[in-house]
């Protein structure tokens, strides 16, 4: 596993090369970037891309500051640098509700149609958007990015609130019929989907959401984002061996409010509500343990972080390894590996922590770091690191994406890509 942390200069995402970036005209100038990206042997495209001022670790507490309403002690500043992170994007702290609609539906509608593009398809073309949103700035967003897009209404559109785990669990409810969000449905997502084009990702307006936040930590590790790519299942893209899991977090390590929807019923067992909101919409909500104060978000410091997610998110990549093993002894392909995992990037130490205790189980694959400037984006960084690794990857190659989050839930699966 390797990190940019340690030779990568303080560049701006905004400064990379590759990445179109304009000033939206809303407020006194939103700065707007993207890069899009394709691999044709694979058949996979995608867009990726933040907005909002780009502040890095040295100027981020002043802006921190303003937002707190009081100075930053350098006993609450995180070594930023050596969680991964050198940038991250944030929009003013005088933005209206009305501008910041405008700014949300104005740039999810063009990320659906720049990775329509990375895809080589037409917006009549897409049967279903699956986006991952921790914070939904509305409950019909789905609706107003993908009609924005040109994207027919009689679309599915699922909307996935499980934090930062939303966009692998989107591509897994794509993916795997077994998942019991599929089996909570009249009509299982996955089958229905099967051979057909659909857009998958996370779209993450963090600078609105974690701004009613008093905590320290969340200001500082949290920033814009989203990533969007377009796979066709069973074709571009097909499921290996996937499982998925939920331990809620009954202590609060990490307490995030719930900008949607929830019955907070859990007698069934589950703390996931399978809904139905809107003609061709399909909600999948997940139960948070919520800040008592009524803030948005409030967190434990890092190492309270790999506590919560690294025993139980070793787990889980644990056994799905496992099924993706006796996958390939089905399939005659005994001996295979894994070319690549894609792992949300919560923070660097999480990571090298996983790393460290799958590889003490022989488990070993790449895991590269692939993010540093844009801080911990949730939904969007899964779909972030796959299309930053997408260019390196082959026709037939199998792939592990693990994605966790808040609540807390898990989301790993084996894929082979397409030829």
């Amino acid at each position: 596993m390797t990190t940019e942390n340690s030779t990568s200069k303080k560049i701006s995402f905004y400064d990379r090369p590759g990445v179109e970036r304009e000033t939206l005209p809303i407020g006194e100038g939103i700065p707007f970037g993207m890069e899009r990206v394709s691999n044709s042997s694979v058949g996979i495209g995608g867009v990726y891309g933040t907005w909002g001022t780009s502040y890095d670790n040295e100027t981020l507490p002043q802006f921190l500051e303003q937002r707190l309403g009081r100075p930053l002690p350098s006993a609450e500043r995180l070594n930023l640098s050596e969680l991964g992170f050198l940038n991250r994007q944030h929009v003013p702290l005088n933005l209206t509700p009305q501008e910041h609609t405008q700014l949300e539906v104005e740039v999810g509608g063009r990320f659906l149609r720049e990775a329509i593009k990375a895809c080589n398809w037409e917006p009549s073309e897409v049967d279903a958007v699956l986006i991952g949103m921790s914070a939904p700035l509305t409950e019909d967003y789905l609706n107003l990015i993908t009609k924005a897009a040109g994207i027919p209404e009689s679309a599915l559109k699922v909307a996935i609130h499980k934090a930062c785990d939303g966009s692998t669990s989107s591509l897994h409810l794509a993916l795997n019929p077994e998942l019991p969000e599929n089996l909570q449905l009249d009509t299982n997502i996955a089958e229905s989907l099967y051979g057909k084009k659909v857009l998958v990702g996370g779209i993450e307006g963090l600078s609105r959401f974690v701004s009613s936040s008093h905590d320290a930590n969340a200001l500082q590790l949290f920033g814009n984002a989203a990533g969007v790519i377009g796979v066709i299942p069973g074709q571009t893209m097909k499921f290996l061996a996937g499982r998925s899991r939920e331990v809620f977090d009954d202590d609060g390590v990490l307490q995030v409010a719930m900008y949607y929807p929830h019955s907070r019923n859990t007698t069934d067992g589950y703390n996931v509500d399978v809904t139905q909101p809107f003609a061709n919409n399909i909600r999948v909500a997940g139960l948070m343990h919520e800040p008592h104060d009524g803030s948005s978000i409030t967190m434990a410091g890092p190492m309270g972080m790999v506590k919560l997610f690294v025993r139980t998110g070793v787990q889980v990549v644990r056994d799905v390894y496992a099924a993706y093993q006796t996958k390939l002894n089905e399939l005659g392909m005994a001996g295979r590996s894994l070319a690549v995992a894609i792992v949300h990037h919560a923070n660097y130490k999480i990571n090298k922590l996983k790393e460290k205790q799958l590889q003490s189980e022989g488990i070993v694959m790449p895991m590269p770091w692939l993010l540093s400037e844009f801080g911990n984006v949730s939904a969007a960084s899964n779909m972030i690191a796959f299309l930053r690794e997408l260019p390196n990857m082959k026709p037939l190659d199998h792939i592990l994406i693990d994605g966790f989050g808040a609540g807390t839930y898990y989301d790993a699966l084996a894929v082979e890509l397409g030829g």
